[in-house]
């Protein structure tokens, strides 16, 4: 194992990681940090969150800093005001030794003036910032890059996922051949390479296995449910785990406001947490999640960058991540500082599989795990009750009179009816409890699946379910850097119906064509009326291929 020294940081940095107890370098740290020590260059580093990427590039900036030069000689782009204001509380830790560097943090949704005075009172030497804040103060003359040596792009992919292209690309622009760019990301999409195509130059490349990071201490555990039974289970969940704190993850802002306001409904107190809230509705939802006062919070994985909730005892997924990456990022936060943690999966049959090759690559053990029965949620409930029933304190107001008032009418209807009815007064909290059972999907062997699309080619235009099937349109496509799978879930979920009764999806740069059985059709495109995406009206069309034909000729 190598240490800090062999890497080649000066004596102030160790001395700084020694007083943090950081003694020794991970995998990204190993392969990095010698290498933007050496030389002038630019750098791809391909690892997830928790890997240590924030040292990997911080230490090497700090160290290459001339702090006798006031002015800005490195630039460090994130995409949330949370993950800014890590990635600067631990540079000013990592240079606790070093007091002549001066690092400071922008972010959008704080006022603006403060940020100028700031940086116009003392010039810092590394600038972390997000991209809107800090294109803002490029506009106002505030901020200036004729020295800035460095640029890093922190979750490159979070940030172009956020919509952040235009101000990376004007940021970037000011980047000239004689200033490095490090770019750090979870995946490696197209508009990553794009960036790295138009703007970096030669760029070393390194990549570290997220394999080898999950915690032993979650247990993972997934049910496979009908989609339009997933918000039923989840709240059958809520029920049984009258202790659950928790994360439910979603996969667009608009599938988690809309849980949360359901759930709320419900009676299920939840915050959503997404990219559409301001600062002061972001900061409020997490001071209310942090406080407890809401055991339950709604996120995107872009909202949650950069978050730490301490003591989380579930971590749900109501959608699948497609990045295996995330899957571990989500689930890493729960089972900290040593303590058992729940990664629970509710899912739709067409995701299991993906779960499946999670589970094999990163070695963890998957254990379905059972919905809760009526009986077993009031089993729960009533021990919970119990359990803080024996933990509360007696209280100094009661007198002997009102003890005494109270043994008396115990007496009067006995013992047993007085328990009776203090645990139906009690049980009377889960009267919205539904009296269902919930059945799962069919699941297809490998056998009956070639079978089915066997016979599916032999019937013409025919869905899973065995039934002709109309061929529609929707204006959502490959663009839109949404799967299959996640469009099925789309589909399925606001046309209230299976995913058997969705087939043959085809998928193009601008929309997507699919088929819905016949007997669903006539009720599902009403379903998508006035709904947005991503800012633009949603359609959902019966199409027809005579005029597909015709577009083709011409």
């Amino acid at each position: 194992m190598q240490t800090f020294e062999e890497l080649g940081l000066s004596g102030e940095l160790i001395q700084s990681l020694s007083e943090s107890s950081i003694l020794k370098p991970t995998e990204i740290q190993r392969l990095v940090i010698p290498t933007l020590l050496g030389k002038q260059t630019d750098l791809i580093g391909l690892a997830q969150t928790g890997t240590g990427k924030t040292a990997a590039f911080g230490l090497p900036m700090l160290d290459l800093i001339d702090a006798k030069q006031e002015c800005t000689q490195g630039v460090i782009l994130a995409p949330t005001r949370e993950l800014a204001q890590q990635i600067a509380k631990s540079l000013k830790a990592f240079s606790s030794f070093r007091k002549d560097i001066i690092v400071e943090v922008v972010y959008g949704g704080a006022p603006i003036i403060n940020q100028i005075k700031a940086i116009k009172k003392n010039t810092p030497h590394v600038l972390v910032a997000t991209p809107g804040r800090l294109k803002d103060l490029l506009k106002r003359k505030v901020v200036f890059f004729d020295d800035v040596r460095t640029f890093v792009l922190d979750e490159a992919d979070e940030m172009l996922n956020m919509g952040f292209k235009e101000e990376i690309y004007e940021i970037l622009a000011y980047a000239d051949q004689e200033k490095n760019i490090w770019l750090f990301s979870a995946t490696m999409a197209s508009d990553i390479r794009a960036i790295v195509k138009t703007f970096m130059h030669k760029p070393v490349e390194f990549s570290v296995n997220s394999s080898q990071k999950i915690n032993k201490n979650i247990d993972h555990r997934y049910c496979v449910v009908k989609a339009t039974d997933k918000q039923a289970v989840l709240e059958r969940f809520i029920d049984c785990l009258p202790d659950l704190y928790g994360v439910v993850f979603c996969r667009t802002k608009r599938d988690t406001q809309k849980l949360a306001d359901s759930l709320n409904k419900s009676g299920y107190p939840a915050d959503a947490l997404h990219g559409d809230l301001n600062q002061n509705q972001r900061d409020a939802v997490m001071n209310k999640f942090r406080s407890r006062r809401t055991r339950l919070l709604i996120a995107t994985d872009v909202a949650a960058r950069g978050i730490d909730v301490e003591d989380l005892t579930h971590v749900i997924h109501f959608a699948l991540p497609d990045e295996m990456a995330f899957y571990t990022h989500r689930s890493g936060r729960t089972a900290r500082a040593g303590k058992k943690g729940w990664s629970l999966s509710i899912m739709n049959a067409s995701e299991e599989r993906k779960l499946r090759v999670y589970a094999k690559k990163l070695k963890f053990e998957l254990n379905e795990m059972p919905i809760p029965t009526v009986e077993e949620v009031k089993k729960q409930h009533v021990l919970a009750w119990q359990r803080a029933l024996d933990e509360t304190t007696v209280s100094e107001a009661l007198t002997g009179e009102l003890i005494d008032r109270t043994m008396a009418f115990v007496d009067q209807i006995g013992v047993e009816t007085f328990v009776q009815k203090v645990m139906s007064q009690e049980l009377n909290k889960l009267s919205s409890l539904e009296e269902k059972e919930f059945q799962q999907p069919t699941r297809h062997g490998k056998k009956e699946k070639d079978k089915h699309q066997k016979t599916e080619k032999r019937s013409g235009n025919k869905n899973a379910s065995g039934q002709n099937g109309l061929r529609f349109f929707v204006n959502i496509g490959k663009m839109d850097q949404t799967t299959k799978g996640e469009l099925l879930a789309f589909l399925c979920d606001v046309g209230k119906v299976e995913a058997h009764h969705i087939s043959n999806i085809s998928m193009e740069k601008r929309c997507s064509y699919f088929e819905v059985e016949a007997s669903k059709a006539k009720s599902f495109a009403p379903k998508f009326r006035d709904m947005q995406i991503d800012g633009r009206e949603l359609r959902v069309n019966r199409d027809n291929p005579k005029d597909q034909k015709r577009k083709r000729r011409k």
